[in-house]
């Protein structure tokens, strides 16, 4: 018997969380219950690794005809994430089993490699996916991704083209226009989370630089600390600009921020998408100004947007059905394996 997605009722969010702050907010901060993860880690080709965290359901991964769903998580997140633990949750007593991708340096274990993780490192998600496929080369794959995690996926999809392993995917709360989100985040209350953000960043980067002083005698480990050290003073940065223009940019291979966010924000490549694709978005995204949203009359039938009126940045906590966006993204991943049939 093939499972029914839930109902889905028009989301409304509670009144004791009026708008994008509160929403967003709350979702980063109310409890979850943890659900239990199996650490899977990929060695990459240029000697880094990247750890999945699986949620399994027994049997399941033996089942050919049931999809593996990949999870990608937003900037300074983790597969420990609250909205990635809540939808595996629910992708468990579903049925389905799932594999949270950690981003480099993300999974609570410093990487190898000086560069670390952007909007658009899509080679990284390609040579994990690739080894997922050998590892279930009869499997399916769709795919949800959230901020970050939703560029990079959409990014990733306009990369492939049409693939028979890859159904499609839900991508949450995506900042189509890198530019216009990194002015959102020096301006007004948003500044708050651009200076989160920026503190959480440069911790992470002066955290690897002293892990990899203290080995500097490892083999590798000089060239890579000379890489990070190069970098300079990043006490003095105030803002995200600042942080992706002196370490995100030169670190991954763009000449200053302008150039990573050119060439790394997805809404310019919507157009080479060639699977199905939800896109859901909140108009009171503190995050993700309005202005930085596709037009939906030149998006291609192949993909839909769900734009709702209120809901923050990944919150979606929806009076009544505190689950509303794990249902929905769970529904739309239902709708793409069962049109796949």
């Amino acid at each position: 018997m093939r499972m029914q997605p839930p109902q889905i009722h028009p989301y409304r969010a509670p009144w004791w969380l009026p708008e994008g702050h509160s929403q967003t907010l709350w979702r980063r901060f109310a409890q979850s219950l943890p659900v239990r993860q199996r650490r899977q880690r990929v060695e990459l080709s240029d000697g880094d690794f990247i750890d999945l965290d699986w949620v399994d359901v027994p049997g399941v991964l033996e089942k050919p005809e049931q999809p593996i769903i990949f999870l990608l998580h937003g900037l300074c997140g983790s597969s420990l994430s609250p909205y990635i633990q809540s939808l595996q949750r629910l992708l468990q007593q579903r049925g389905i089993s799932s594999a949270a991708m950690n981003f480099r340096g993300c999974s609570g274990e410093i990487n190898r490699r000086a560069r670390a993780y952007h909007s658009g490192c899509t080679d990284d998600v390609e040579e994990v996916f690739q080894s997922l496929l050998a590892q279930y080369p009869q499997r399916k794959f769709a795919f949800a991704g959230f901020s970050l995690g939703g560029n990079v996926l959409l990014k990733w999809f306009a990369e492939i083209g049409q693939r028979e392993s890859v159904l499609g995917g839900v991508a949450v709360s995506t900042p189509f226009s890198l530019r216009y989100c990194s002015e959102a985040l020096n301006s007004g209350m948003s500044k708050l989370y651009g200076h989160y953000f920026r503190r959480r960043l440069v911790d992470d980067v002066e955290r690897k630089r002293a892990f990899f002083r203290a080995q500097a005698s490892r083999a590798g480990l000089q060239e890579e600390l000379a890489r990070l050290d190069a970098l300079g003073d990043l006490r003095r940065l105030k803002t995200l600009w600042e942080f992706d223009d002196q370490v995100t940019a030169p670190l991954h291979g763009f000449s200053s921020a302008e150039d990573y966010y050119s060439l790394c924000s997805s809404g310019p490549v919507l157009q080479d998408i060639k699977c199905k694709v939800t896109l859901i978005q909140s108009a009171n995204d503190p995050i993700i100004p309005v202005i930085s949203l596709p037009i939906v009359e030149t998006l291609q039938s192949h993909i839909s947007l769900s734009l709702e009126a209120t809901g923050g940045h990944v919150g979606f906590t929806c009076a009544g059905n505190a689950n509303w966006l794990e249902e929905r993204v769970f529904a739309a991943l239902h709708t793409m394996n069962e049109q796949a049939d």
